[in-house]
């Protein structure tokens, strides 16, 4: 209904929570709005499209109510067309989640055993097999949603519930039919009604999810990428006064400001900080990492606020309004376009795109004896017969232009589909996808930030007992993952460890625990 939150969404994506069955005054809502629905489409004359007509440019088409049943079942059919590798169950799980809310909002004339289903099925653990590639993201996501409908809906003129196609879903870890995954998970399959194929396929769905999921993502990232921008700063001997409160205050930026006031925490009680008495100041990726990850994160604030409106949007066409006597209307119009998701989408990917981009030119500064104030060629003693961290800075430099690529607007591209009736669509599935990658390439930046920083503590005198009071933290968890490398060794087995301790968010938890630092 009109309650999920981000973090209800990462819960029963990621950790399995238990979805509770609509009941109550939900459930009256429901099927109030079915039964209003059903009777409409009785009385003569009545033509509401997508229900009782084609689609797109077959609107015109009028569908006979004894063929709506199979109207429902088509439309889901015709829109499995997608391609590519499958969708991660994280994202699958949150957009049911999502479109069981959707659903149960009362505005899309579905029956409640619609949303029992899909409840069921996410109870149980059922992960329908959606291809990431085939969404417009207008009429919304209708391709990648029809994956996960097929899985439960079967085909009117069938007699049971293995009745026609079921698409494929994996069950207990196993990839099967999907009216295999149904029966062995004892969940029946149901005949959909009018209205029913066209309420699960059309809207916002698939942008919504992984814009849920980015948007937690993207929190943890910042947090352990202020964390990384710390230790590197503390390692090359940064000014403390670039972080000072006045400064930040005098520019007026809530994120600039609170920004500051993380790294200040972090660093505090350090002896490495303004260590080297003839420096006034630092490069810009020391001195403005502020003004970068705060302006990041002012944009991750509105785009958490646009996101979790967007779990509670009614997105479907058309849409049931009920007044309080139990009268209603049905209004035709475009909830289902995804510009406004693939905008945040794109916004989201450019600000983390310059998290990483600010934090590669601190590891190539780190390595570089010219500019890191002393410190060995690459982090290592025996320069020459040993590359040191040489090539960590290659990947986190090739990372970075990936991201370049990546953080190219999808949002302003537009290619007409359905005849041109939908003249313009938003690209904001492309536009989630590619903000994915971005935050996946940004996770390895600061795993190798963590990494170089780390190490260039070590090569200072007495460096990780100098540290300050988040930061120590910090660096005692990485050194209690890997060692001091002494020698060339695979970095590759480093980097994935500490990516995957940035993933889980234990390092910004104990951090926070410590020394009560506020993230925002």
């Amino acid at each position: 209904g009109d309650s999920l939150t981000i973090d209800e969404v990462v819960a029963v994506a990621r950790h399995g929570a238990t979805v509770k069955q609509v009941s109550g005054a939900i459930r009256e809502r429901l099927q109030a709005g079915r039964q209003w629905l059903e009777a409409a489409l009785q009385r003569e004359g009545t033509v509401i499209y997508g229900i009782n007509t084609g689609f797109g440019p077959l609107a015109s088409q009028k569908i006979e109510l004894a063929e709506m049943r199979l109207l429902s079942r088509n439309v889901i059919l015709a829109c499995i067309s997608g391609v590519g590798e499958p969708l991660p169950a994280d994202v699958v799980r949150a957009m049911m989640v999502i479109r069981a809310s959707t659903l149960a909002l009362g505005h899309s004339g579905v029956r409640p055993v619609v949303v029992d289903t899909l409840i069921n099925m996410l109870n149980a653990g059922i992960v329908p097999y959606v291809p990431k590639k085939g969404s417009l993201g207008a009429s919304g996501d209708l391709i990648p949603l029809a994956h996960i409908a097929v899985i439960f809906s079967r085909d009117p003129e069938s007699s049971d519930d293995e009745g026609g196609y079921s698409g494929q879903a994996w069950y207990k870890g196993q990839l099967m039919e999907g009216a295999q995954a149904m029966s062995l998970a004892g969940i029946p399959r149901i005949v959909l009604e009018s209205k029913e194929g066209l309420a699960l396929t059309n809207g916002t769905t698939m942008m919504a999810a992984m814009g849920a999921l980015a948007v937690f993502d993207a929190a943890n990232l910042l947090r352990h990428a202020h964390i990384a921008a710390a230790l590197s700063l503390e390692a090359l001997q940064g000014v403390s006064a670039a972080f000072s409160a006045p400064l930040h205050a005098a520019n007026q930026q809530p994120g600039q400001i609170r920004s500051a006031a993380i790294i200040r925490r972090l660093i505090q009680g350090s002896q490495l900080i303004d260590a080297d008495a003839t420096k006034v100041q630092d490069a810009y990726s020391l001195r403005c990492i502020p003004q970068v990850l705060g302006p990041a994160q002012d944009a991750l604030d509105f785009i958490a606020l646009r996101m979790k409106g967007a779990l509670r949007a009614a997105v479907d066409n058309p849409l049931i309004f009920l007044d309080d006597s139990g009268d209603g209307r049905v209004i035709s119009g475009g909830n289902f376009h995804g510009q406004g998701l693939a905008m945040w989408h794109d916004f989201l990917g450019i600000g983390m795109a310059e998290v990483g981009s600010i934090a590669e030119r601190r590891i190539f500064r780190l390595l570089t004896p010219e500019l890191s104030g002393g410190l060995p060629s690459m982090l290592v003693t025996g320069s020459g017969l040993d590359s040191g961290l040489m090539m960590s800075q290659y990947t986190a430099a090739a990372l970075v232009s990936d991201n370049k690529t990546l953080a190219h607007p999808d949002s302003v591209d537009s290619i007409p589909s359905s005849g041109n009736q939908e003249d313009h669509v938003s690209m904001g599935a492309n536009a989630a996808r590619h903000t994915w990658e971005i935050l996946d390439n940004l996770r390895q930046i600061v795993a190798i930030e963590l990494l170089t920083a780390a190490q260039a503590i070590d090569l200072r005198s007495n460096g990780p007992d100098r540290l300050g009071v988040g930061t120590r933290i910090a660096y005692q968890m990485i050194r209690d993952r890997i060692s001091t490398i002494t020698h060339d060794r695979a970095l590759s087995p480093d980097i994935d460890i500490l990516a995957e301790l940035v993933a889980g968010g234990e390092m910004s938890e104990a951090i926070a625990r410590e020394t009560g630092i506020q993230y925002g």
